[in-house]
């Protein structure tokens, strides 16, 4: 490989000949990529990371013997790798088996390709190449680190709507915010979660099970109610104007769905009454949303280094004085309960026409 750096060592793993096979073809064209080593099953896959130590693994989840999720928590408990599930997207019981290997270990999801062969199958070469030599930088974690602490001191704004911005890591973070509010949540929670087209309807159902919030897909001009949690439809950004009613367009281009065009509306919408946080992710996406929020008097948040997968958004959301500092993981479910409270408020700013 030119310039004296190594090539990104990857195990493929997955149980049809086939698709190993132009897996291993498409990220073999790519100089920064050396394919070290192939397995069909899960077991083999466990024996093979810990024999060859590959930097990066792309992981099929449904195998023979050991499936994507029991194989991908042993890999992380013997010997730790940065993995990629790759399925597919129309297998619905695929979609909730996904997010399980997320929770085990995984750091992102690739739909498989519905051809494989021709232009279709290059392009699609070309972008899990892309995500694999992106991922090879995400220092590799053998175990969520869970930091508990008091929350900080939340200010005394009380908000009319929460909004998350995350990307890398961030399923299983918004798992574990979730699972720790109360059904009787009296605001919305609108949350952009940067994911591969045909994924969010998994997400949302594996979400749902993990919460008592009703989780749901957003639905274009309905108007957001409180103790609920929403999501873009797949490739749709999504905005809350005035009112409280849900605007969706489809994305432009840059991550999808924008954490930005999200938190910035809620400032436009609800001024002071909003509420943003963001959780661990690539990037900076999100961080000039809640930055707005800031501006605007709202309560804002960042999820601190120590325990982000990617400590990317949060970071650059930090560096911009988006939020005062980071936060553990842990003490942001406590941090929404507090902003949510309802309670006598002198003062008060108005918030969009017919929000409680």
């Amino acid at each position: 490989m030119s310039g004296g750096k190594e090539p990104i060592r990857v195990l493929v793993v997955d149980d049809s000949p086939t698709m190993a096979d132009a897996v291993s073809a498409l990220l073999t064209d790519d100089p920064r990529i050396e394919v070290v080593g192939r397995a069909n099953t899960g077991s083999r896959a466990v024996t093979l990371a810990r024999l060859l130590r590959p930097d990066v693994i792309t992981m099929d989840l449904l195998m023979p013997d050991l499936d994507g999720p029991a194989a991908i928590a042993a890999i992380m408990a013997e010997a730790p790798a940065r993995v990629l599930v790759v399925s597919a997207v129309a297998d619905q019981r695929n979609l909730e088996v996904c997010f399980q290997a997320m929770s085990a270990g995984a750091l992102e999801l690739i739909g498989k390709p519905s051809v494989i062969s021709g232009e279709e199958l290059r392009r699609w070469g070309r972008q899990l190449a892309e995500s694999v030599c992106l991922m090879a930088e995400v220092p590799v974690i053998s175990r969520r680190l869970r930091v508990s602490s008091p929350p900080p001191p939340v200010s005394g704004a009380r908000v009319d709507i929460m909004g998350i911005a995350a990307s890398t890591g961030g399923p299983p973070a918004l798992s574990e915010v979730l699972s720790r509010l109360p059904p009787d949540l009296p605001v919305p929670i609108v949350i952009a979660q940067h994911i591969t087209e045909g994924f969010t309807p998994g997400m949302v159902r594996w979400l749902s099970q993990v919460t008592s919030l009703k989780v749901v897909i957003a639905r274009e001009g309905e108007r957001v109610e409180a103790g609920k949690v929403y999501f873009p439809a797949d490739g749709h950004d999504l905005t809350i104007e005035g009112n409280g009613v849900v605007r969706m367009t489809r994305t432009r281009g840059g991550p999808c769905p924008s954490g930005d065009l999200l938190l910035s509306s809620l400032a436009r919408t609800y001024g002071s009454r909003a509420g943003g946080g963001g959780l661990t992710g690539m990037g900076e996406d999100g961080a000039r949303g809640l930055l707005d929020i800031r501006k605007a008097g709202g309560v804002t948040f960042a999820q601190d280094e120590a325990t982000c997968v990617v400590f990317g958004m949060p970071r650059v959301a930090l560096e911009l004085k988006a939020a005062d500092r980071g936060v553990p993981l842990s003490s942001i479910p406590d941090i929404i309960r507090m902003s949510c409270r309802r309670g006598p408020m002198p003062n008060r700013p108005p918030g969009p026409e017919g929000v409680v």
